[in-house]
């Protein structure tokens, strides 16, 4: 039986290779046509994307091979509510461009934990948060990628589990650790209309086959196993038919499985978090090349994320009543998602340990070096990535994505909390978001912990967990874990000494117009103009020593600069261009237009489904 599931003929394994040579190519061309010698060129792109790049970057991230398992098994069992975690990110992704991004870059921020030192001063702050989003990286995301992804591939090709994720991390790696930001959103754009297509091919099949959707919400409600018997013990009826509320998204606020107020206001705490604040997500906004083209690929991603619940939601209810063939192409749809996650995963945790965490460790590092650190983490991370597989294959696929939930909702509520009131409230300040932040930390972990001592359970064989620490839908805590957070961060903040106008120019929102000189918090002394004669001496010295394998090296590591040296001048004047967020009147207009728009629709769909 295990043969026939297998991808053994010609058709399946030329889409296969063509996939990898094409996702390859552009890689390649991403990196030969990007300037990959300096900070901003690495990890922003130069701040030269452009909104579609940018908008199918962002897709492309948030959908990984974890995301397509996770959420077409959860609709097969429970129905279309878990759409609502999808159409939820309508309204964020505007929020992000509208109201997140402006601060960041006028800021002028590289990583989101530099913006929390120059808001708050200090760096206990910083280094917090960038430890916190590099472990949840690698034990969330990276790992329900890793899993959904090698699982697949190990049943679709018959390959050895550690050859398959070896081939597919070192082709990821070859363009991703020297190519940069640019390369990964330049992938990313591909893998996007891949996983599109794929899956509305894959969508048409399966509603061919079911009859259309009609028959597809009749038959759904009576798709019932067969095989109703958990060893000898018969299962509840309630474990095995389909709910009644399947084709509603807003559900019972006490007994539903994600009750309406948890899905309207628990998950929005959580997008702040994910769409607004995460590294991933935010790093591609901050290569747009001016605001207009973030704002417009924020809606690009915005009504891309309408999609999901057509091409994965419903065909994973789909799931519940038949199976699909079309074998290859959905195998190069999971490869797309799976390597376009990845890739951003690893590029903005380099980002994060070079910018955040390396610069505490080593005082004003060269531009060189922080590349060759960024570069040399990533492929520390592709290690961890490969060695924690073993791991990740003995977890349970269920008890895996409801630890994903977990941590989300445990972890993510403070961090929240902590950027909302940093923006909006600028008498917030370093104490009081430091100790918010150590509180929401220590009440969600204590949950999390608990919870996961207790196992997660199952309708066949309930968790022992008490009420009163898991009786609270997880939706529900994050809610609670919120305003606890806010709460501390305030009462602490107005118990202690204001941060001066002087420090917050352009770093909260009641001060993102000011055009006076702000004074940066714990402000580092600059190196000496003499040091960097010497070295930009040194390092001109010894490019014209160099052999041409040591320039072919730097060119593929991309450690050449490309260009003339700028001046002071030209520097201070590009510095300036790149904090700036004017926008030509006509297309803030268009773009301001299309967002109205776009948050309509998602109304809209709310209201239909609901």
């Amino acid at each position: 039986m295990e043969s026939h599931l297998r991808i053994n003929n010609a058709a399946d394994i030329s889409v296969i290779i063509a996939y990898f040579l094409i996702v390859l190519l552009v890689g390649l061309w991403a990196m030969y046509s990007t300037n990959r010698g300096t900070v901003g060129g690495f990890f922003l792109a130069g701040r030269s994307m452009v909104w579609w790049p940018i908008g199918a970057s962002l897709f492309a991230s948030n959908i990984g091979s974890g995301h397509f398992v996770g959420i077409a098994g959860t609709a097969a069992a429970g129905g279309i509510a878990i759409g609502g975690f999808e159409w939820n990110a309508l309204i964020f992704v505007a929020v992000l461009g509208w109201v997140f991004v402006p601060i960041y870059i006028k800021a002028g921020v590289v990583t989101m934990p530099e913006y929390l030192r120059k808001r708050f001063g200090g760096k206990r702050i910083q280094v917090y948060l960038s430890v916190l989003s590099i472990l949840l990286y690698i034990f969330t995301k990276i790992s329900a990628d890793i899993f959904s992804g090698a699982v697949f591939i190990q049943l679709a090709i018959g390959l050895n589990l550690y050859v398959a994720i070896i081939i597919l991390l070192a082709i990821t790696a070859l363009y991703t650790v020297t190519g940069g930001l640019a390369a990964v959103i330049y992938t990313d754009t591909l893998q996007t209309f891949i996983m599109i297509v794929g899956s509305f091919i894959l969508m048409g099949f399966a509603f061919a086959e079911v009859g259309g959707y009609e028959a597809f919400m009749q038959k759904y409600m009576e798709a019932i196993p067969s095989n109703i018997s958990y060893g000898n013990t018969t299962i509840s009826s309630e474990c095995y038919t389909p709910r009644e509320d399947a084709f509603h998204m807003f559900r019972d606020p006490i007994n539903g499985d994600l009750p309406w107020p948890g899905l309207i206001f628990g998950m929005s705490i959580l997008a702040v978090w994910y769409w607004c604040t995460d590294q991933v997500i935010v790093q591609r906004c901050l290569s747009g090349k001016n605001m207009s083209h973030v704002k417009a690929g924020c809606i690009l991603c915005g009504y891309l994320k309408l999609l999901p619940m057509f091409i994965i939601v419903m065909p994973g209810m789909i799931s519940r009543i038949l199976y699909t063939g079309l074998r290859g192409l959905m195998l190069s749809v999971m490869l797309a998602s799976l390597m376009s996650s990845l890739t951003s995963v690893f590029n903005s945790a380099s980002t994060l340990f070079a910018m955040d965490i390396y610069t505490k460790i080593r005082s004003r590092p060269s531009e060189k070096e922080l590349m060759l650190v960024g570069r040399a983490f990533m492929v520390l991370l592709i290690g961890i990535s490969i060695a924690w597989v073993p791991v990740v294959q003995s977890a349970q696929s269920g008890q895996l994505f409801d630890y994903i939930q977990s941590v989300s909702s445990y972890l993510g509520p403070p961090i929240a909390a902590v950027f909302l009131l940093g923006i909006f409230c600028k008498r917030v300040n370093e104490q009081g978001a430091f100790w918010g932040l150590i509180v929401g930390l220590l009440c969600g972990l204590s949950r999390m912990i608990a919870e996961f001592a207790y196992g997660t359970g199952s309708c066949v064989t309930p968790s022992e967990c008490p009420f009163v620490i898991c009786g609270i839908h997880y939706l529900y805590f994050a809610l609670i874990l919120f305003w606890v957070s806010a709460i501390v961060i305030l009462a602490v903040s107005f118990m202690t000494k204001p941060i001066p106008d002087v420090h917050l120019y352009r770093l909260c929102w009641s001060l993102r117009n000011s055009q006076e000189e702000r004074i940066d918090l714990d402000k580092e002394e600059e190196p000496e103009p003499a040091d960097e004669k010497d070295e930009e001496s040194v390092n001109k010295e010894s490019e014209e020593k160099a052999g041409c394998c040591r320039r072919a090296y730097n060119w593929f590591c991309g450690l050449e600069q490309k260009g003339p040296k700028l001046s002071k001048e030209e520097e201070e004047a590009l510095k300036k261009k790149l904090t700036d967020t004017s926008e030509a009147p006509l297309w803030r207009n268009v773009v301001n237009i299309n967002g109205i728009i776009l948050l309509t629709v998602a109304v809209f769909c709310h209201a239909y489904f609901a």
